[in-house]
């Protein structure tokens, strides 16, 4: 028998989990046993503040009350009935995030690749059964560096060599262009084109921020070519910019949009696929399903996470606490940080490589109590919880100061 955890140290916790779990993540050397708003707490009692989020799962904190209580009450209630039937709280779950959305129709999913692959579907056979494309020839136009998702259909058009190696033959149909380059995207898209798919910022990336106009583009050689403009806002959505949506920070209506982490408020998968009636209401029954997609559970806290948004409130914070980060960061460049990328909460952050990879920044920030995750190179990643304060959000910045000039 095994010790129970509260009487394991950390480190004895981390190498039980070497012969036991598939090594498909390198996580930091920190065994997480709670937390509550933007902090949390290790198993031997230490604090970190979380500057990650769960890659925006967590927007509003962890175990935000209002999500937490909507959860329990929907588990004294009713968690799942598959949608072979209805149930309650479904329809007021689509009616309202398709309102929050500004869109006609819903799909609920799970997890945003599972929205990736919906949005996928969806674009074909709208092409087929709208554009008139001729069957098994439809192509989506994708951009370099993306990141979508990790199963063979989303890492077949990945340009990561980590995420593709070993893992063909893949599914054809996919054209890559440079991201940010619309000159590239016009000479990519033809006859056959079914969609452009693009997330607003690119966040695996490095959070990278396309030029302005760069949308607007997108949005009108589309509309011009006769495509769907299909964003992936699974991590730029739902207030993490200082907006409802990425894409609002230009005059641009997408035909789909894919939303997913923090549509479920860090405590159950949901996403979704959102857009026009003309485009969603392509797909009849049988054609697309998900037996847990929609559940009972995942509408009511769905639901919770969208009256938050209806408020604007976490909109306004993260503009606003947008503006502490960039100018925290921006007075550490040259001083450890050679460049940065931020809208509203969230950043890229470039440091000196002389000063270690984003790997070793990340793991001096965990020593001194700030939670960060590394990307390609020197590059870290900082999306804070939305709840975070600027107390919060100042101490951060100072700690990475201290990290980069000590």
């Amino acid at each position: 028998m095994t010790a129970p955890a509260r009487a394991r140290g950390s480190q004895e916790l981390i190498r039980a989990e070497e012969p036991v779990l598939a090594h498909n993540y390198h996580p930091l050397p920190v065994v997480v046993a709670r937390a509550e708003g933007a902090w949390v707490e290790d198993i031997e009692g230490r604090r970190y503040l979380d500057m990650l989020a769960g890659y925006s799962a967590l927007n509003f904190g962890h175990r935000h009350p209002a999500l937490v209580d909507a959860a329990h009450r929907q588990l004294d209630r009713l968690t799942l009935t598959s949608r072979a039937f209805h149930h309650d709280r479904l329809a007021g779950f689509a009616e309202r995030l398709a309102a929050l959305t500004g869109t006609d129709m819903v799909l609920p999913m799970n997890t945003g690749a599972e929205a990736v692959e919906s949005g996928i579907k969806v674009a074909r056979k709208w092409a087929y059964d709208v554009k008139g494309v001729p069957a098994d020839r439809a192509t989506i136009v994708v951009a370099a560096d993306n990141f979508h998702g990790r199963t063979t259909t989303i890492v077949g058009f990945s340009t990561d060599e980590t995420a593709r190696a070993g893992f063909g033959p893949f599914t054809p149909g996919f054209r890559v262009v440079p991201y940010n380059d619309l000159a590239a995207l016009e000479e990519a898209v033809d006859e056959t084109t079914a969609a452009v798919l693009i997330e607003p910022i690119q966040g695996e990336a490095g959070v990278l921020i396309p030029d302005d106009g760069y949308l607007a583009g997108v949005r009108e050689l589309t509309r011009r070519a006769g495509c769907l403009f299909v964003a992936d806002e699974i991590q730029s959505g739902l207030g993490r910019t200082g907006r409802t949506l990425a894409v609002e920070h230009e005059p641009v209506v997408p035909d789909v949009v894919l939303l997913g982490k923090a549509l479920g408020g860090g405590i159950v998968p949901v996403s979704a696929v959102v857009g026009s009636r003309g485009v969603l209401g392509v797909l009849r029954p049988g054609e697309h399903g998900s037996t847990f997609g929609g559940n009972p559970l995942a509408a009511a806290v769905g639901t919770a996470v969208v009256e938050l948004l209806e408020t604007g409130e976490f909109q306004r914070r993260a503009a606003e606490l947008g503006t502490v980060l960039r100018e925290g960061l921006a007075a550490l460049v040259g001083r450890g940080v050679v460049g940065f990328r931020a809208r509203g909460l969230w950043a890229g952050v470039d440091v000196d490589p002389a000063l270690g990879s984003g790997r070793e920044i990340s793991e001096r920030l965990m020593r001194e109590g700030v939670l960060v995750k590394d990307t390609h190179g020197s590059t870290i990643r900082l999306a804070p919880p939305l709840t975070v304060t600027g107390e919060e959000l100042r101490g951060a910045l100072g700690t990475l100061e201290k990290v980069l000039t000590s």
